[in-house]
């Protein structure tokens, strides 16, 4: 491994609710990612790995600690790849806007790099100008990951980015993010409650329950040998 891209330190995280003033969801985390490494964040709903991931990229502010990236923004992969695009929208253009937003591309530019990232995530340049409800939720999926690489990150968060696809479409898009990983160099905080994943996509996992992180390590170690009791329960109910 290489040096950090991401590095989480003593992060307190809260939320607003209401008149009731701030809740703690996230307590005294700290952790490193390491360039081209796949760090796995498992944990059942609730745990906090969704607002940890909010705060890496900036979503949410309302925290103590540090965050300090060593490479350009990070980008992200959703869940729900209809939810997180536009149906008013082609998917051609949606890619795009992140280019149009710097305005550092000609028209031909922007042209070429859209069709060289469809390409890349293996989508025929033809479906540039459809619409979402005109792809599957695979397709789908792949044009997320192309806007999210649009701008060539080297660091993607993930968050549960194959749940929602059937296990034959969960398969070609995870090989598919493993290819880009070594094609491009990246790397990747993947969050996922699904161990058997976890198992086959991550150099290391951090557990976490209630907004702390109990136990961290390589996959092997976590995995053959876990030492807290909440990872234990994780691993029991994976057999």
């Amino acid at each position: 491994m290489g040096n950090p891209v991401l590095e989480v330190r003593n992060l307190d995280a809260y939320y607003r609710e209401g008149s009731r003033g701030r809740r703690q969801v996230l307590h005294d985390v700290s952790f490193s990612l390491m360039q081209g490494e796949i760090l796995g964040l498992v944990g059942e709903s609730g745990a906090g790995k969704t607002t940890l991931s909010k705060v890496v990229l900036g979503l949410e502010r309302d925290y103590t600690g540090e965050v300090t990236h060593h490479t350009i923004w990070p980008q992200m992969v959703f869940q729900d790849p209809y939810g997180s695009l536009n149906p008013r929208m082609t998917v051609g253009r949606q890619v795009e806007e992140p280019l149009l937003l710097t305005r550092q591309y000609s028209r031909t530019e922007r042209r070429e790099r859209v069709e060289e990232m469809f390409r890349l995530v293996g989508l025929d340049p033809a479906y540039l100008t459809r619409y979402p409800r005109e792809l599957s939720g695979g397709q789908r999926q792949r044009v997320s990951i192309a806007a999210a690489l649009i701008q060539r990150p080297k660091l993607l968060i993930a968050d549960e980015p194959v749940s929602a696809l059937d296990a034959t479409i969960r398969a070609q898009v995870l090989e598919l993010l493993l290819d880009l990983y070594e094609q491009l160099g990246l790397s990747y905080l993947f969050i996922s409650h699904d161990l058997s994943v976890v198992e086959q996509m991550c150099d290391r996992v951090l557990i976490m329950q209630s907004g702390v992180i109990v136990e961290q390590g390589t996959v092997a170690e976590v995995f053959d040998d876990p030492q807290h009791e909440y990872t234990k329960q994780l691993l029991g109910a994976m057999e």
